[in-house]
Formats: C-alpha cells, sequence, structure tokens
C-alpha cells in the first residue's frame, strides 16, 4: 500500500538520514532532493525536524570539530568542511575561536603521533612536516611558532 501522506515519508527518509548521523540542513536537502522529493515537502520537513530539534546544526557543529580535531586536522581544515556543509561563519567561528587556545595541543598531538619527537634532520624535512601540518589545516603562524620550539 502507497503512503497517502507525501510528508510523512519526506520525514521518515530525513530522520533515517539523521539517526545515522548529523547533517546540515543542506546536506539533507540535497539528499531529499536526489530523492526526487517535491521541494515544498523537503522545506516542511527539514521545518519540522529543526522544530522538534531532530535537526540541530549547533549539535553538528560541536561534534564535528570536536571529531575532527582529535584525528588530527586543523581549524582551517575544519572550517572549510564545515562550510561545504552549508554552515555559516556566523556559527562556526565563535566555536572555533573558543577552541584558541586548544589548537596547539592538537597540533603537537598529531606531530607527535607522526613524525614522533626527533626533530627534523633538515630544512627539506622541516618543510615537509611544516607541508603535512598545513594540509591538516593548521595556520602557518601557528606551525612555524610550533617547529621552533625550544628543546625541551
Amino acid at each position: 500500500m502507497v503512503d497517502a501522506d507525501p510528508l510523512r515519508e519526506v520525514l521518515e527518509r530525513a530522520r533515517r538520514l539523521l539517526a545515522s548521523r548529523e547533517h546540515s540542513r543542506l546536506e539533507l536537502t540535497r539528499k531529499l532532493r536526489a530523492r526526487a522529493y517535491a521541494e515544498p515537502l523537503i522545506v516542511q520537513a527539514i521545518d519540522r525536524l529543526c522544530a522538534e530539534g531532530a535537526l540541530d546544526e549547533q549539535r553538528l557543529l560541536e561534534r564535528y570539530v570536536d571529531e575532527r580535531a582529535v584525528k588530527g586536522y586543523g581549524p582551517l581544515r575544519i572550517r572549510s568542511e564545515l562550510g561545504q556543509k552549508g554552515l555559516s561563519d556566523e556559527l562556526i567561528e565563535p566555536y572555533l575561536a573558543a577552541m584558541q587556545d586548544d589548537w596547539m595541543a592538537y597540533l603537537a598531538d598529531l606531530y607527535d603521533r607522526r613524525f614522533g619527537s626527533e626533530p627534523p634532520a633538515d630544512r627539506a624535512e622541516y618543510a615537509k612536516r611544516g607541508r603535512f601540518l598545513e594540509q591538516r589545516g593548521f595556520p602557518t603562524e601557528m606551525i612555524r611558532r610550533f617547529l621552533r620550539r625550544p628543546d625541551e
């Protein structure tokens, strides 16, 4: 039997997607569009999920940043990834700024896991390590300060 309420079908699909992981409005909209649901139904479903608290971009932001930082990604990369998910800079910036004091510790942890405690053997190795940290999304100035740290 076919569901007579198309909104209910869209809501059920969206809830299944949200059960697997947090999504932003943009991500959920894209996935529902790919299923060829009507745009007004998608908007209505997403608005209802937000009102219920099932879709919460602040919660997505907090979990995503914490998870990515622990995995060794820096604020520049995380900001970019969140932007691709459709989160606004107004939502992202305060959370990343609040973690300002933590980024150096995340960088140090990643560095130690990747390179150990041995200092770079030469300038080429120094540059290689710096490029790796940049690709992970850490700011250049933070990397310079870290790599020039006095030996403990």
